[in-house]
């Protein structure tokens, strides 16, 4: 990963500050009851995903500590660690959550405006996943609020994303699933831009899929069962490994 043109660090801050006042839209309306009820991710409700999102903002801040600082400072302390912080979490009230989300997102991209150049360059390691420079933690940032905003299920949907948004993931996630064996060999379509993501480079199928990017990206992140996909030639969408 290269540097990112200095413009692009502030950028991206914005976006994610543009994100989280979507997700303060949506959170601002739901009930203490509604945050007890079901999320899209099984087993959670909707307040641990705002539980987690909190927590990721954190997490990911100490990423920037360990940019900014050069002492290596863990994500988490352990990923039961974060687990458990995301059970107590959860059972707040919609006003407790709603405070957490602003706090903890307003740290962060205060952290990230004190970064330095230099700083941005800065290697640093998640909970999982390879070593990155610390800029890719704006985007690991960015992509949590944004998916699981969705995950919410509280109105906001992959229709939603911004296209930008929608074009940058499409890209990214095609291309660490192409080093995936178990990823199938197929071309996909944005009908809506006319651009094509190569899913796994090969010969072995000519098999195309199209939709909108949307569309094709919620499918990828297994938030989509792809009905409004088509293939071609016809016939069941293949088998996506587990992303993320």
């Amino acid at each position: 990963m290269s540097q990112p043109a200095g413009h692009s660090v502030e950028e991206t801050i914005s976006r994610i500050d543009a994100a989280v006042e979507r997700l303060a839209g949506s959170v601002s309306a739901l009930s203490d009851e509604q945050m007890r009820e079901p999320s899209l991710l099984p087993g959670w409700s909707r307040g641990h995903v705002l539980s987690h999102i909190a927590r990721n903002a954190d997490g990911l801040r100490n990423l920037l500590t360990w940019a900014q600082t050069g002492v290596e400072t863990p994500q988490y302390a352990s990923l039961t660690a974060r687990t458990e912080q995301i059970e107590a979490g959860a059972p707040r009230s919609a006003a407790e959550l709603a405070a957490d989300i602003a706090q903890s997102a307003e740290a962060f991209n205060a952290q990230a405006r004190e970064l330095t150049g230099e700083a941005w360059l800065a290697e640093v390691r998640a909970s999982r996943g390879p070593a990155h420079p610390a800029w890719f933690t704006l985007h690991r940032r960015l992509f949590e609020v944004e998916v699981h905003h969705v995950d919410l299920a509280a109105g906001y949907e992959p229709a939603d994303w911004p296209e930008w948004f929608v074009t940058g993931e499409l890209y990214r996630i095609t291309g660490d699933l192409a080093v995936n064996p178990q990823t199938p060999v197929a071309i996909l379509n944005d009908v809506g831009t006319g651009r094509q993501y190569l899913l796994r480079p090969g010969e072995a199928s000519e098999l195309e899929i199209s939709g909108s990017g949307h569309g094709l990206l919620a499918w990828l992140l297994g938030r989509d069962s792809g009905a409004a996909l088509s293939a071609d030639p016809a016939g069941p969408l293949p088998t996506i490994p587990s992303y993320g």
